[in-house]
């Protein structure tokens, strides 16, 4: 069993679309074992994204994830990192395949509704920013 983070961005709860995300992973058998809703402080937001700190998005995508509530989600299951990609889908809405969360529901590539962690290193640290050990459910 894999364990990776999904986060559903302001736009997620602003346009209403929380519940079809959820319902999607889901289906993919992506078992939540940690969910809740938080406001991102800048600080928190720029210590998430310190990869990006020296790209020159790295400023307007604080300012969109600090923009309204986000949705860390944990998710486990068999390559739970390798499905949530899939079911998300390419960075760019306009390159993402037909049928996944940021093709349907993406406005552009920094408004993507979605983040996941790229690989095993990642989603641990990225879980932990997140999650304590004891808040994590499993069942």
């Amino acid at each position: 069993m894999e364990r990776t983070l999904a986060i559903i961005k302001p736009d997620g709860l602003k346009r209403k679309l929380v519940g079809e995300i959820i319902k999607r992973l889901e289906k993919k058998d992506l078992k939540i074992i940690a969910i809740k809703m938080v406001y991102l402080k800048t600080e928190e937001a720029e210590r998430f994204y310190d990869v990006h700190a020296d790209k020159p998005f790295f400023k307007s995508l604080i300012r969109y994830m600090t923009s309204g509530p986000v949705y860390p989600i944990v998710l486990e299951g068999d390559r739970a990192i390798s499905r949530l990609r899939g079911v998300m889908g390419a960075t760019d809405p306009a390159k993402a395949d037909y049928n996944t969360i940021r093709r349907d529901f993406g406005i552009s590539i920094e408004r993507n509704i979605i983040h996941g962690s790229d690989a095993p290193e990642t989603a641990k640290r990225e879980v932990s920013f997140f999650f304590r050990e004891e808040d994590l459910v499993e069942y």
